[in-house]
């Protein structure tokens, strides 16, 4: 799975990136600081079923902390996107380009309006110009990409299948471009239409193939107040306030054993003696994190798992030691799309597994399931193959 970080110049998307993945990145407080995609892992949290079966897991894949999984994710943060990108301005085709095989993405906003669409120090800002700025920018790129293959197969019998396979490497699938042709009103026998429409019917189709969650960063400003209301009303409420800097700073600090932070939890507690400064720094933060606005693991979990549509599940080779044949306990956690099937898990884990799948075994009841059995969030499985 890959998530887009996006949003104009020098609203901290760098610095969000940091924050989820510690990797070390050029963060700096003017516009352009990324050139080239940064690409790293972040994470999201579900319960471990470790502590349901009174055992101690051992994951591979992933890690397990508190109670809760760890699920890697992979996060490519982009260069800023400026007004006209969708026709070379600013990094904007390399950006759009970057972003294509995306499934979702995380929308940066200057939640305190001390950044201009340009990313230039300024203030009285509105953060929505942002969300605005980006949504329009993407519409534009997409249309252009469908216009430059409408005229090939405007009068199609197949215009639908036809255009999803043009466009499949976008991960738009076919089902998403019949419905948006439908709520846009466009006719494909149309050779030119309409520019208003055409933007209309790419705007649905990411819609509805790569939501997008607000990222209302520098909440801890005092000037982001003001904007909530207007930030909320303008995201349809998919959004998170959070202050990437202090995010970053609490995960370093973790890193280098001077707090433990839960992130989960949004709470760390001391693990050394630190300085009068450092003291007041942690202080601050804390009660930063006790004000509520700041939940950056709370928004990936959203995006992945609410608008995504993901499951975590734990396939095991043996349903009584919940384990592989190492001996590793709950050793995998797998991501996979909610509605998906036993036969759908082992396809994730090898195709030859499940080319030769016989039926599989629910790890909780000991019971044999079949094929066609949906998957549910949490479930273990073991799965029987005549290939292994």
């Amino acid at each position: 799975m890959l998530i887009g970080i996006i949003g104009a110049p020098n609203k901290g998307k760098s610095t969000l990136f940091s924050a989820i993945t510690l990797n070390d990145v050029h963060i700096a407080d003017y516009p352009f600081t990324t050139i080239d995609p940064n690409v790293g892992v972040a994470y999201v949290t579900v319960p471990c079923p470790h502590s349901e079966f009174g055992v101690k897991c051992n994951p591979r894949n992933s890690y397990c902390k508190d109670g809760m999984r760890y699920v890697p994710i992979n996060v490519v943060d982009v260069a800023g996107l400026v007004e006209g990108a969708h026709s070379g301005k600013g990094m904007g085709n390399k950006f759009l380009n970057d972003l294509s095989t995306a499934e979702g993405f995380i929308l940066v906003i200057d939640a305190s309006g001390k950044t201009d669409k340009n990313g230039n120090k300024c203030n009285g800002v509105d953060p929505t110009e942002d969300i605005a700025l980006v949504k329009d920018e993407l519409a534009e790129w997409l249309s252009g990409i469908i216009e430059r293959h409408w005229k090939k197969i405007y009068m199609s019998d197949d215009f639908g299948p036809e255009l999803a396979k043009m466009i499949s490497g976008i991960g738009i699938k076919e089902d998403v471009v019949e419905t948006s042709l439908r709520k846009s009103g466009i006719r494909p026998r149309e050779r030119d239409p309409p520019k208003g429409p055409m933007k209309d019917f790419a705007w649905k189709l990411i819609e509805q193939s790569k939501p997008i969650i607000i990222c209302a960063n520098k909440s801890d400003d005092p000037d982001s107040a003001k904007n909530t209301e207007k930030i909320n009303t303008a995201s349809a409420t998919r959004c998170v306030f959070c202050s990437a800097a202090i995010e970053l700073a609490l995960r370093k600090a973790d890193k280098n054993g001077i707090i433990d932070y839960n992130p989960e939890k949004k709470e760390f507690r001391e693990l050394k003696e630190v300085d009068e400064t450092q003291k007041k720094a942690l202080s601050y933060m804390r009660s930063f994190l006790k004000s509520g606005k700041s939940d950056v693991q709370g928004m990936l979990n959203r995006l992945v798992f609410e608008m995504l549509g993901m499951i975590v599940v734990y396939p095991v080779e043996d349903e009584n030691k919940y384990s592989d044949h190492y001996g590793n306990v709950l050793p995998d956690a797998i991501l996979i799309k909610k509605g998906s099937t036993a036969s759908d898990l082992a396809a994730a884990i090898h195709t030859d597994l499940a080319k030769g799948m016989l039926y599989a075994v629910d790890a909780r009841s000991k019971r044999r399931i079949g094929k066609d059995y949906m998957l549910k969030g949490g479930d273990v499985i073991r799965i029987v193959s005549a290939i292994r």
